[in-house]
């Protein structure tokens, strides 16, 4: 499984289309903690999620980077505070979209994150409970049509962000 650098280099290296099927209501990321921490004392985001560089990093190179989360409301404090940094991510050109299992059930879906490059590597994300990051397994190249069709079941079945805070 990658992890770390080598997990960090598939963004440097697709060529045009990054998806990702969200599914955990907490992820545990280190880089995170001081910020998740600020966020639920009621403190600002940092100025630099306003725009978020890691995302403009790939999307100023004319890639696609998409995501649709599957989540359940009421939101834990970790969605609260994800959903919140998801403006900044949409300003630097990332397409989001919102499955509210409160709102709507939608059949069909894994109950697992996976990166999908490029159309030809999927990427199963391995998570503890606690929502600590394990590894990205790459998957046999004979399962790029099942995940292709989560992400199409996702997309049309998700709802903007900007719906899903209206609503």
């Amino acid at each position: 499984m990658l992890k770390g650098e080598d997990f960090g280099r598939l963004f440097e290296t697709f060529e045009r289309t990054a998806f990702r099927l969200e599914t955990l209501a907490v992820y545990d990321v280190d880089e995170e903690r001081e910020e998740f921490a600020d966020f639920l004392a009621g403190k600002g985001l940092p100025p630099e999620s306003s725009d978020n560089p890691w995302v403009r990093s790939m999307t100023d190179l004319g890639k696609q980077v998409a995501r649709v989360h599957v989540l359940r409301s009421p939101l834990s404090d970790y969605l609260r505070y994800e959903l919140a940094s998801y403006p900044g991510n949409i300003k630097a050109g990332e397409s989001i979209g919102i499955i509210d299992t409160a709102r709507q059930e939608v059949a069909g879906l894994p109950d697992h994150d996976f990166w999908l490059f490029d159309d030809a590597y999927v990427y199963r994300m391995h998570y503890t409970d606690a929502g600590r990051f394990l590894g990205a397994e790459l998957l046999p190249e004979n399962r790029l049509p099942e995940y292709q069709q989560y992400r199409a079941i996702a997309l049309a079945n998700a709802i903007t962000f900007g719906e899903y805070t209206e609503a």
